[in-house]
């Protein structure tokens, strides 16, 4: 969850700076670095703070012309993509991530 939270914070940035500048260079970032501390973390409050940035995104796209889907971005490790494939990222992640989530869950017997 607490991947989840900072990959929609991050997703957050990468979408509004995308849309600011003109060939936006998105910034890649070390997932594993940042999960140093998640120990630390309360999974509720990262599973709050994922959904109430996630609202924030979706009111964004939202409010953007189709038009926009189509401008250019890169990212140094994938390439150029559209603004389009960077919503569609974005939409995969958490999809992909509670995929895993739940092929876990089922490997965890349940105490009684």
């Amino acid at each position: 969850m607490c991947h989840l939270a900072d990959c929609e914070l991050v997703f957050a940035f990468r979408l509004r700076q995308a849309l600011a500048e003109d060939h936006h260079v998105i910034q890649p970032f070390d997932q594993e670095i940042w999960s140093a501390n998640y120990a630390g973390y309360d999974p509720q409050a990262a599973m709050m703070t994922f959904s109430c940035v996630r609202q924030w995104n979706l009111m964004l796209l939202r409010s953007i012309s189709p038009e926009v889907m189509s401008k250019p971005v890169l990212h140094p490790e994938r390439g150029e993509m559209s603004f389009r494939t960077l919503v569609e990222t974005m939409a995969g992640h958490d999809l992909n991530h509670l995929a895993q989530l739940e092929a876990i869950a089922v490997q965890v017997p349940v105490s009684r």
